[in-house]
């Protein structure tokens, strides 16, 4: 007699995947034609040519990430050389909406996939560090980075708690911490409320140690982890340019450590180092349940008898006409 396993699901049970890519790529610095394009060219990639269904670009995409490059400031001083610097990088960001969003839009619904792609928003004199979200049905939204970290916060503004967007593509919930949003507690313990199941992190951080950042998230929050980091050498810069790691062609700036992740922390893909690339893996849905039998950080294991989290989620304007 053939013993039977008694938790092994039904023979009527279908499994729920879902195939996920992380881009570990930079685009060129000033030249925002050529990053939506390349943009493009890793989307289209990832889903046509490796099967995916959600991908994630990482942090400053289209726009860039300036490693390395001072602006000219010193403290109580700016250079006209610095302000002229800033004026290539804030003619090089998108706005939103805009032609570049619209051109993604249009991708996501021929492709029938979703996106999130790091981008940086220009809104009048003020830059922002965003993630775009996409779907089968063009644009959907976008957040705002909270807290620019040391040195960016000369270049880019502060989100508010309007833009904190978790995306239900019927399968799965999107959310989306950039980089060093993801030390957040506050920030983590409002977006597992929100129940995301994949947890976008774009990313330029490349130290050893942001690896365990994102099992960390990975099992704190029960959720799917998609770390999609830069890789940026000195080459990719306009010649003009001189970031302080040296002008040699093949100095890297950012070392990429793309990485995907499972809800009890397992590496499924990753990481991704030396050169560009794209990781792939197939993410049982079932495995969400699986692991928040046990903790759930917004749920039965939150204790809102001692602890509660206010969140703002209004719009903050300067100006407001009644």
């Amino acid at each position: 007699m053939t013993s039977q396993n008694p938790i092994a699901p039904a023979a009527s049970e279908s499994r729920r995947t879902v195939t996920a890519a992380v881009v570990q790529a930079a685009a060129p610095l000033f030249d925002t034609r050529a990053a939506l394009d390349r943009a493009g060219e890793l989307i289209r990639e990832a889903v046509s040519g490796r099967g995916a269904e959600v991908v994630v670009l990482p942090e400053a995409f289209l726009g860039g990430y300036p490693k390395g490059l001072d602006f000219g400031i010193t403290v109580g001083s700016r250079t006209p050389a610095g302000r002229e610097l800033f004026r290539r990088y804030h003619a090089a960001a998108i706005d939103v909406p805009g032609p570049e969003v619209q051109e993604l839009a249009a991708l996501t619904r021929e492709l029938g996939c979703h996106a999130v792609v790091g981008a940086v928003e220009r809104q009048r004199g003020t830059l922002y560090c965003v993630a775009l979200f996409f779907g089968p049905d063009g644009y959907l939204g976008l957040h705002r980075k909270l807290m620019p970290t040391a040195a960016e916060r000369y270049l880019w503004g502060q989100g508010d708690g309007s833009t904190l967007p978790v995306v239900d593509t019927g399968a799965a919930r999107i959310g989306a911490g950039i980089c060093w949003e993801n030390y957040m507690p506050l920030f983590r313990t409002a977006m597992y409320a929100k129940g995301v199941d994949l947890w976008c992190a774009p990313s330029v951080d490349d130290r050893d140690a942001w690896q365990a950042t994102m099992r960390h998230i990975a099992l704190e929050g029960r959720c799917f982890v998609l770390g999609a980091n830069q890789y940026l050498r000195r080459d990719a810069l306009p010649a003009d340019l001189h970031p302080v790691q040296g002008d040699d062609p093949g100095t890297v700036l950012i070392g990429g450590g793309s990485v995907i992740v499972s809800p009890l922390g397992e590496v499924l893909a990753g990481p991704l180092r030396d050169g560009e690339g794209i990781l792939t893996a197939e993410l049982d849905l079932d495995d969400l349940t699986r692991a928040r039998f046990d903790f759930d950080p917004a749920g039965h294991y939150s204790r809102p008898d001692v602890f509660t989290l206010h969140v703002d989620e209004s719009a903050r304007a300067t100006v407001r006409t009644v």
